[in-house]
């Protein structure tokens, strides 16, 4: 009798997707690290190491002791009564635990949450929005996931009805969006990152791609900017995304904005600005632009890839379509609460008037920490 599940008759749209950060090199490093469990000495080296994904702490980089401490009190909270607990933690950690934890329902890390996440956490990283950007931020934007990957699909699963709608994808991109393009059924629409300009966008490629894609019956129904970019590394001019507002308003295109690399900013010459800063000071509101913008504790100085945390906020949505997010964010019940409190302690770090702060982070002088 055959199979009654085999690749041919697997959904096309999971056999089309690739994903290259987990792809045939990482499968082969796999078997080269059983070969070295099980035949010690059979290779010219005794060790692997995964470079395929951003994941400092699996290289040997320190978790910020502050996000640690306030996590492992927020996940058993009966430490708060003991006394030897002033000894063990820092005061800062102590008082912003019992902070966060009064923002839960029951105090309960293992239960359920609203299905964009702690309402008290969302207030707080909307205020730290609104510290970075100068403009005010909503809570009810923000919508708390299981880092920024999860908003992706979710946004992509919104869009794509079927082949003929397309997304507007830089290149070089991270292979998220290819994959989850191809995963929901749309088309990829590339525009190609000049390198020569330090990997600067150009209105004109863009323009010049989303013209041939309309002239294919492609119904292009956003535009993906990496910022800072990813694999690039470049950091976007002011002027540059003040022009990629506008196009999209013109163009009709929601703006997909990736952010989650806006703590790792290197060069002396450069300046992160959101893309929710630009639109509003472009004078833009709610009625002008549908704007998603990424942030994930993953990246950045942080590194937390594996607690797996992070949110998109969303604005320049109607009712009826915001109402539809929610749904489907909905049927994932809610992202981890462990997650949800690292984004909120990321968006609203200790400030350097905190007596203890310098004691009890993990941090060298050049680390771009306070705000």
């Amino acid at each position: 009798m055959a199979a009654t599940v085999a690749v041919d008759n697997l959904n096309p749209k999971v056999l089309k997707c690739e994903y290259a950060v987990r792809g045939e090199i990482v499968i082969h490093a796999q078997r080269l690290q059983q070969q070295l469990q099980t035949q010690p000495g059979s290779l010219p080296f005794d060790e692997i190491l995964y470079c395929n994904i951003g994941n400092p702490q699996s290289l040997g980089q320190q978790p910020v002791t502050f996000f640690r401490e306030v996590l492992a009190l927020c996940d058993h909270p009966d430490l708060l009564k003991k006394e030897e607990i002033k000894t063990l933690f820092s005061a800062d950690s102590i008082s912003r635990a019992k902070q966060i934890l009064a923002l839960i329902p029951g105090r309960a890390t293992g239960a359920y949450s609203h299905s964009q996440g702690i309402k008290g956490l969302r207030d707080a990283i909307a205020s730290g929005i609104a510290s970075r950007d100068g403009f005010p931020a909503n809570a009810d934007d923000i919508f708390l996931t299981d880092g920024a990957s999860p908003g992706v699909h979710l946004m992509m699963q919104l869009l794509i009805r079927n082949e003929k709608d397309g997304i507007l994808v830089p290149i070089p991109q991270y292979p998220l969006y290819s994959a989850s393009i191809a995963l929901h059924g749309g088309s990829l629409v590339p525009y190609y990152l000049n390198e020569s300009t330090g990997w600067g966008l150009e209105i004109s490629d863009v323009k010049k791609q989303l013209e041939d894609a309309r002239s294919r019956g492609i119904d292009v129904r956003a535009l993906v900017v990496i910022n800072p970019g990813n694999p690039t590394g470049q950091v976007l001019a002011e002027e540059n995304q003040y022009d990629i507002v506008k196009f999209c308003k013109n163009e009709g295109l929601v703006l997909l904005a990736d952010e989650v690399y806006q703590e790792n900013i290197y060069a002396d010459n450069k300046k992160f600005h959101s893309f929710k800063k630009i639109v509003r000071s472009l004078g833009y509101g709610e009625e002008d632009l549908p704007l998603v913008s990424y942030q994930s504790v993953s990246k950045g100085y942080y590194g937390e890839c594996g607690k797996r945390g992070g949110y998109m906020e969303i604005t320049g949505f109607s009712a009826p379509v915001r109402e539809q997010i929610y749904k489907i964010a909905s049927v994932n019940l809610c992202s981890n609460i462990t997650g949800q409190i690292l984004a909120s302690l990321v968006m609203n770090p200790p400030k350097v008037s905190d007596m203890t702060l310098l004691k009890f982070l993990h941090l060298n002088e050049n680390t771009k920490f306070f705000r």
